[in-house]
């Protein structure tokens, strides 16, 4: 799927880096609060840096995989995203701020330190 995608962000591993990605951004243990930080440029390799971005990928890839293998990854993703919701704080500004805040892991508070 990831060859034959017309998606410029995704390409072969891009799924693998995504899913990465996600996971090491909710890695940091304990309570406090984690702020998803804008990349420094849109080019394939700095936008995963994004973690909001690397959700976009995710969810353009389940949207591209045929049932089975969509399913799988749906899991994962599910798991990461209830520790993203966890983790994360909402922002009531998000529809001032985001360019999509109609997706709901963009309508979350960014901008500080990554790491809490």
């Amino acid at each position: 799927m990831e060859r034959l995608s017309g998606d410029y962000y995704i390409y072969p591993g891009a799924t693998e880096r995504a899913l990465r990605r996600y996971r090491g951004f909710l890695q940091p243990p304990g309570r406090r609060p984690l702020y998803p930080q804008d990349a420094e440029c849109s080019c394939r390799g700095c936008s995963f840096d994004d973690v909001r971005h690397v959700r976009d990928v995710l969810e353009e890839v389940v949207r591209q995989l045929p049932a089975r293998p969509r399913a799988e990854l749906e899991r994962q993703v599910r798991a990461l995203d209830a520790r993203y919701v966890e983790r994360t704080l909402p922002d009531p500004f998000a529809t001032h701020r985001q360019w999509r805040s109609d997706l709901w892991w963009r309508s979350r508070l960014a901008g500080g330190r990554e790491a809490g």
